[in-house]
């Protein structure tokens, strides 16, 4: 961009081969002027992407074959924004032609309901692509932060052999230390609970489905079908907008999770809230994860007094602004204010930060708030 070939650039330097070409692929989506951020220079360079289905074909191809996935990305995330190339991801070799991110699976599920049969299973097949990336990338350290958390709070005092947390026995039993057999006679034993053979926790993921938290939707689904193979965890999917939605019976597949959510609309909060208060049977065994921006469109004091409610029978109650990668999110400060002085303070949480927060949930601790 700083480099460029026309009269414009100052430099008097033309760009030839490789950096022609990128700098084309770069004034194609950021050059100013003409429409849709065309800009023509001299020579035989020219930029725009246009209305074009080809033209964008070919740009797509372009941008893969001169830039890093993470910065491809971005730009197509940029040209879906400022192009409004939204349309054109309903034509299937378009959709073969980009670069799969969580940033694409939310503008795919926006189009969902305009989106063509002959479109459906390839954008299925982009979808189950990033949330196959997902899962390989969050799955296995949540599994196992949770199971931990999970048989750290089934300790039993009459375990069998090799259920005996040795470590926690000895320091119980220091005090039958006996010198002349250099030994400790544990008088007391202390083990893990089998947590794995039956439910010990309750799980309520409540998810705003509005067109801002396309990213915490997806990223969601999959941890919502993470715990959901975990036997000692009861795990609810509740998406909502002004509707409520129950996804539970979907949570093996999270693919199918996000297909059954519909991006976009008005936000009920209280009434999502009240739907999951009728779902909690076990509430010192229960955590609901509310994941909304709180631009609340409901009825205000009724939530917060739900959300009060829950607390005051044992459940753990958290609020998330956003589940995902992103900066600080826009949300509503005066809600999350009032959710805050009643003991449920509100923040952005990255994936990786997601399992962290779970185990102190689970363990009614403070919660690791960044």
């Amino acid at each position: 961009m700083v480099l460029g070939g026309g009269e414009a650039d100052g430099t008097g330097r033309a760009l030839a081969g490789r950096d022609a070409a990128m700098d084309a692929a770069l004034g194609a989506l950021y050059g100013g002027g003409g429409e849709g951020g065309s800009r023509k220079a001299s020579g035989a360079r020219s930029a725009g992407l246009g209305g074009s289905a080809p033209n964008v074909a070919r740009w797509l191809g372009d941008i893969r074959t001169y830039f890093p996935s993470s910065v491809v990305q971005i730009m197509q995330r940029d040209a879906i924004e400022r192009l409004g190339l939204s349309a054109l991801l309903l034509e299937p070799e378009m959709l073969e032609a980009v670069e799969p991110d969580v940033h694409l699976v939310g503008t795919l599920l926006s189009l969902n309901k305009a989106m063509p049969d002959t479109t459906k299973e390839t954008a299925r097949a982009v979808v189950r692509k990033v949330v196959e990336q997902l899962e390989k990338r969050l799955a296995t350290r949540t599994r196992a932060t949770l199971a931990g958390a999970l048989d750290r709070s089934a300790r039993i005092s009459r375990p069998r052999h090799h259920d005996i947390d040795w470590n926690r026995t000895i320091r119980a039993n220091l005090k039958n230390y006996l010198p002349e057999y250099r030994t400790v006679v544990p008088e007391r034993l202390i083990g893990y609970g089998r947590a794995a053979q039956s439910v010990k926790k309750e799980v309520i993921l409540c998810i705003d489905q509005s067109g801002s938290m396309a990213a915490s939707v997806v990223y969601a689904s999959v941890f919502g079908a993470v715990l959901a193979s975990m036997r000692s965890i009861a795990t609810r999917l509740v998406v909502f907008d002004t509707a409520v939605v129950d996804l539970t019976d979907q949570l093996d597949d999270p693919v199918d999770v996000l297909f059954g959510t519909q991006l976009g609309g008005g936000t009920d909060i209280n009434r999502a809230l009240a739907y999951c208060q009728s779902k909690i049977t076990r509430p010192a065994d229960t955590v609901v994860v509310l994941i909304s921006d709180l631009y609340e469109g409901g009825i205000r004091h009724e939530m917060l007094k739900r959300v009060a409610a829950m607390k005051a029978s044992g459940v753990e109650f958290v609020t998330l602004l956003a589940l995902s990668d992103e900066g600080a999110p826009a949300y509503d400060r005066e809600h999350a204010a009032a959710l805050a002085a009643l003991g449920a303070p509100a923040f952005a949480c990255t994936p990786d930060l997601f399992p962290e927060v779970m185990v102190a949930a689970l363990e009614k601790r403070p919660l690791p708030v960044p």
